[in-house]
């Protein structure tokens, strides 16, 4: 029994070497970047906005999870086309994280269209019938509108990006309310004007006018206390939410000290969500026709409901990060850096609580300039002119009549450009699948807000355009470095060049290569990887060795993606 007993021991003792051996070499199974700088496991990368890929859906047109509130208030009468409800809802959106579809491509910020309540009645454009199906035509911002869904489904929206990694941009409207109808009567004059039009020839003409005919301009200049608007208290008190939303408007003035005044309310309404959900960052629509104080007061308001937001649900918090702003200054483009000029004086809008401003100008940019020039101008005006802010690029979108690629006859460029060009990345649904941008029988906008080509996905010309979008998609996610960081060209023929970005303890760098010959081909690295460094192309999945500050990868395509083996991201 005692030799039985020494022999269990010596076993043991086998057995538990073994395994630590084993672990030890699960250890050594690092990129050996990490093993030069001598850290024991590969560096974590967090989330960093400016290096963002963020996908704009317009919720109405994207994917249609609960067919049971397609035809909600009644909103049935004939329309132009494309100019109606069509189905698409929350809980579409919902399903779509789900089923990966985002994560696949390398998505981290989800930017969908205004879903708070809408103006219940049709309006004609001149184009056929109109509903607010787009989001932009409030009428109680209080509410979720039923044929987006309801409070409840966003909040689970929310929570399942944010299991997902993914970050929520709200879009908020505080310039306008809807157009006045029979059933969406205008509000007090206290609260809005309704005319002049605006006709842009200087400051005055652009944020003291209603932009376009029967849409009402909230005063967001008034600093007077104001009454609700009666059609509100009314509407309120038939919802039975009459007691509650007053109690709640009364709280937040007594402790912000802020006056009731008409922006200051609607305030209220918009930081109500990140207060309460844990809303990421704002989209603001229309910045230039609003005094930029207001956005500044709407900025303090949301970063402090956020902050509240994360000292309430600890367990649900992402990361550090401070609620973001991006801002839909039309017209605005990079070149002009943080300033927008309105002819009789010019207004930095960075400088009044804005992270981040839409770049109009990135698709004429992408259409005249190679990668070269393309990388290195946005490379060299990010880290000069707006260091610490950033711009969103885009090759099409809700509103632009003349996007980079009109006929998606260029759409493996428009995804390389785009999803490597220094900056946030904003994908417009469809993007990746070549949704059309030309629909037949329609006018105007309606043809940039057709639903989703979901059915296109299963095409044989198709798959491989969205594959090469979820690979760069994957590959931007993953390094922060590729929009946020520094650009440098390594050679131009063939045309190499590495993204590095170096901030407080964070680290990431890439190595890029475009238009290269299919099959074998030499790809210089200099001094951005040690020698012996174990990379990973990740576009062809082939491993290789930084030998002699080159590497030599045989693929079937042009693109070489190398990062170092191993790299992992909090993004994920």
């Amino acid at each position: 029994m005692r030799h039985l007993t020494i022999i269990i021991i010596f076993l043991f003792l086998i057995i538990t070497t073994a395994c630590k051996n084993d672990s030890k070499k699960e250890e050594n199974t690092q990129p050996i970047d990490n093993i030069i700088k001598g850290s024991n496991t590969p560096k974590k990368l967090p989330f960093i906005w400016e290096g963002s890929n963020v996908y704009f859906l317009l919720t109405d047109r994207f994917y249609n999870g609960n067919p049971d509130n397609d035809k909600s208030l009644d909103r049935i009468k004939k329309t132009g086309k494309l100019r109606g409800f069509e189905g698409g809802d929350i809980k579409g959106i919902i399903q779509k994280i789900e089923d990966g579809y985002f994560k696949n491509l390398g998505i981290n910020v989800i930017w969908f269209s205004p879903v708070v309540e809408q103006i219940h009645q049709s309006v004609d454009e001149g184009t056929g019938n109109t509903y607010a199906f787009h989001g932009y035509w409030t009428k109680d911002w209080t509410k979720i509108d039923p044929s987006f869904g309801t409070h409840k489904d966003l909040k689970r929206l929310v929570e399942i990006a944010h299991k997902n990694k993914i970050r929520i941009l709200m879009d908020v409207v505080m310039n306008h309310t809807g157009p006045v109808t029979d059933k969406d009567p205008v509000w007090p004059t206290t609260w809005v004007r309704t005319s002049p039009q605006c006709t842009y020839k200087d400051y005055e003409s652009t944020v003291s006018c209603t932009l376009v005919e029967n849409l009402p301009d909230i005063k967001t200049e008034s600093n007077e206390n104001v009454e609700l608007p009666v059609a509100l208290l009314n509407k309120w008190k038939k919802e039975g939410t009459l007691e509650i939303e007053l109690a709640e408007i009364d709280v937040f003035f007594t402790k912000t000290g802020l006056k009731r005044s008409p922006k200051n309310y609607i305030i209220k309404w918009l930081t109500d969500y990140v207060r309460e959900l844990g809303i990421d960052g704002y989209r603001i629509d229309t910045v230039k026709h609003v005094e930029e104080g207001a956005w500044s007061v709407l900025v303090e308001q949301a970063k402090l409901a956020f902050a509240e937001w994360k000292s309430k649900n600890p367990d649900q918090v992402l990361d550090d990060n401070e609620f973001y702003i991006i801002g839909e200054l039309y017209g605005y483009e990079i070149e002009e850096k943080r300033y927008y000029n309105f002819e009789d004086r010019k207004v930095d809008y960075f400088a009044n609580g804005f992270d981040n401003l839409i770049n109009f100008q990135f698709k004429n940019d992408a259409a005249q300039n190679d990668y070269e020039q393309l990388f290195s101008k946005y490379s060299i005006i990010l880290n000069t002119n707006l260091i610490g802010k950033s711009v969103m690029n885009y090759i099409s979108s809700h509103d632009d009549g003349q996007p980079f690629d009109k006929n998606r006859t260029k759409t493996y460029e428009s995804a390389t450009k785009l999803l490597l060009t220094p900056g946030i990345s904003q994908i417009y649904y469809g993007d990746e699948i070549a949704r059309s941008l030309i629909i037949e029988g329609t006018e105007g906008d309606a043809n940039l807000r057709s639903n989703m080509n979901w059915d296109s996905i299963q095409n044989n010309n198709v798959k491989p355009l969205l594959l090469h979008w979820q690979k760069l998609g994957m590959f931007r996610k993953t390094h922060p470095s590729i929009g946020a960081g520094k650009h440098k060209m390594i050679s131009k023929s063939p045309y190499v060049f590495s993204r590095i970005y170096t901030k407080n303890d964070i680290s990431d760098k890439v190595v890029i290569g475009l238009d290269l010959p299919k099959g074998e081909k030499t790809i210089k690295i200099n001094s951005i990887f040690p020698e012996g460094t174990l990379l990973i192309d990740t576009y062809s999945d082939t491993e290789v060795n930084v030998s002699n500050g080159t590497v030599k990868i045989n693929s079937d395509y042009n693109i070489v993606l190398l990062e170092p083996k191993g790299q992992t991201t909090n993004n994920m």
